[in-house]
């Protein structure tokens, strides 16, 4: 099989053509050719800027029996591939998110790919919810343009919709950050409590759906939600890599509020107490796809060992706010 992964140089997609190489496929890549990757002669490289012209040149000539797409984010990006591809190709494989459905008014948590139908909310006034918002929307709106083609000329598009991504290579260190703070023996702040469910997904999980639904005809014209079965609460994921790494879970609760008069948001402590934060229900996958996700404790630990075996040189990003987090859980412990 030849397959064309667009995008695809990091996390998932990273993952996704070394299994492709793995399994004997033909892979081709294509991206804009700003990142290295580690494929060396195993792949062909397409260098190529997707909002451009340059798609339709590149691709136009070419035939494949299957496209993944990691790198579409706008009616505009799958209009083209429609375009271009139509016709061409035995399956097109959709990678979307779950915030299609936190844009939709009143949407029901967990969420079915049934609930996707239905008015959206109105754009939001802050300027983080409203990239948030644009997020989702652009997404639907991608969505729209293959479920249409599905309709009107049999475009084979499947669509898979992703919640919070978890995984070895995450380039959000999303995971990460949790364990820099639990490995450094201080307690961690807990947005009011941690109490929020947490139903993510693990990439390899995602990896090996693609490559299970690649060619697969009842899937086309069909969107599934992939996560896992599990719903621990936020504070509960963090007792449970404390408990993998043989730290003692030590955590402080504090409220936005209380964050906000430090400059801090929420998400600057705890990566998944971020508002825009997905819940899905995979009962249509487990019952079509015959999709099976592992125990989110199993996964875990593929992570910290990963991580454990190759620290990075330097934490993420939002360590740098380490000073004022543990001034912050020093005076609300002082206060209890």
């Amino acid at each position: 099989m030849h397959v064309l992964v667009i995008g695809g140089t990091r996390f998932v997609g990273y993952f996704l053509v070394w299994r492709l190489l793995a399994a004997g496929h033909r892979v081709s890549l294509l991206n804009r050719g700003t990142r290295p990757d580690p494929f060396g002669t195993r792949i062909e490289r397409l260098q190529a800027d997707r909002t451009t012209a340059d798609l339709g040149r590149i691709l136009a000539p070419r035939r494949f029996d299957a496209v993944v797409d990691f790198a579409a984010y706008t009616a505009g990006d799958t209009r083209q591939v429609i375009k271009v591809l139509g016709g061409k190709i035995g399956q097109y494989v959709f990678v979307s998110t779950g915030q299609v459905y936190l844009v939709r008014q009143n949407c029901p948590r967990p969420s079915k790919e049934s609930d996707y139908d239905g008015p959206t909310i109105p754009q939001p006034d802050q300027p983080l919810d409203k990239e948030e918002w644009l997020y989702g929307m652009n997404k639907r709106a991608a969505e729209d343009e293959l479920a249409q083609a599905w309709v009107t000329s049999r475009f084979p598009a499947t669509r898979l919709r992703l919640p919070m991504v978890n995984g070895e290579r995450d380039h959000f260190r999303r995971i990460e950050s949790y364990l820099w703070r639990i490995l450094d023996g201080g307690p961690i702040l807990l947005p009011d409590g941690g109490m929020q469910p947490c139903r993510h997904v693990y990439g390899m999980a995602v990896v090996k759906t693609i490559c299970s639904v690649l060619l697969n005809p009842d899937t086309f014209g069909h969107a599934y939600n992939l996560c896992q079965d599990e719903q621990p609460t936020l504070a509960e994921l963090v007792s449970l890599l404390a408990d993998k790494v043989g730290a003692r879970t030590r955590t402080v609760s504090v409220g936005a509020t209380r964050l906000a008069e430090h400059g801090l948001r929420p998400e600057d402590v705890s990566p998944f107490s971020d508002a825009w934060m997905s819940r899905l229900d995979p009962a249509k996958a487990k019952t079509q796809l015959g999709f099976q996700h592992e125990p989110v404790s199993l996964y875990l630990e593929k992570i910290i060992t990963c991580f454990l075996a190759h620290p990075p040189a330097e934490p993420p990003a939002s360590y740098a706010h380490r000073p004022v987090e543990l001034r912050l859980a020093a005076s609300e412990r002082s206060c209890e």
